[in-house]
């Protein structure tokens, strides 16, 4: 039986000579941060902020060994901060979670309650993390538009980045709501992917990278 003070997490060491190496270990609640909500991680998933940390790169973690992970979804298990109770479900994205502090490659985390969201109904804890920072980005970015007055009326959205986290679902969001979405992309073989996406045109990158004129047609 799995002790009530341990727990399996995600482990990545550098070696004396910086290569990095990684392997699931069994820690102890104790070796977590001393923050107000520890909380039983159910999902995480995968940003290039991670890969990087798994690597070794000490421009996104300073110190190893380290439990990559930026965002967490789970039910919280014991909390300091009033604002959240055993049980509540909750996820995690961004702040320094999975960068200095352990993140949600381990099955328990322990965080400032202000770091904390709830998990709105009716998604589950998978939903939260099916769409984590990446998607979370292209929400603000959606909402901000919107508060901004920008409508689909006023024309095509340009979405560049198409096939990479954020840019792919920020090419679904805009789909839903009705904007016509224009992708652009240095992956032409997943065009047939953006359009079920709801992209209606795919552009080439080169387009935007090559040098322009003075002066181009506006479009």
């Amino acid at each position: 039986m799995e002790s009530m003070s341990e727990f399996r997490a995600f482990r990545v060491h550098l070696d004396a000579d910086g290569e990095a190496r990684a392997d699931i270990e069994r820690r102890s609640l104790a070796s977590l941060p001393d923050h107000g909500v520890t909380v039983r991680v159910g999902w995480s998933s995968l940003n290039y902020k991670d890969a990087l940390s798994a690597r070794g790169h000490r421009g996104v973690t300073r110190s190893y060994p380290h439990t990559p992970g930026i965002d967490a979804a789970g039910i919280v298990e014991a909390s300091d901060d009033a604002t959240w109770a055993p049980g509540d479900r909750v996820f995690v994205t961004g702040h320094d979670l999975g960068m200095n502090t352990d993140g949600g490659f381990g099955e328990r985390i322990r965080v400032p309650g202000s770091w904390l969201h709830a998990c709105p109904e009716p998604w589950s804890l998978r939903d939260a993390m099916a769409l984590g920072t990446a998607g979370l980005t292209a929400g603000l970015a959606l909402d901000a538009l919107e508060r901004w007055g920008a409508r689909p009326e006023n024309g095509p959205a340009l979405v560049t980045g198409a096939t990479g986290g954020v840019g792919s679902l920020a090419v679904a969001l805009l789909a839903a709501v009705g904007w016509t979405v224009h992708a652009v992309t240095g992956s032409p073989e997943h065009a047939d992917w953006l359009a079920r996406l709801g992209a209606s045109h795919i552009e080439p990158r080169d387009a935007y990278d090559a040098p322009s004129p003075p002066v181009r047609r506006r479009r």
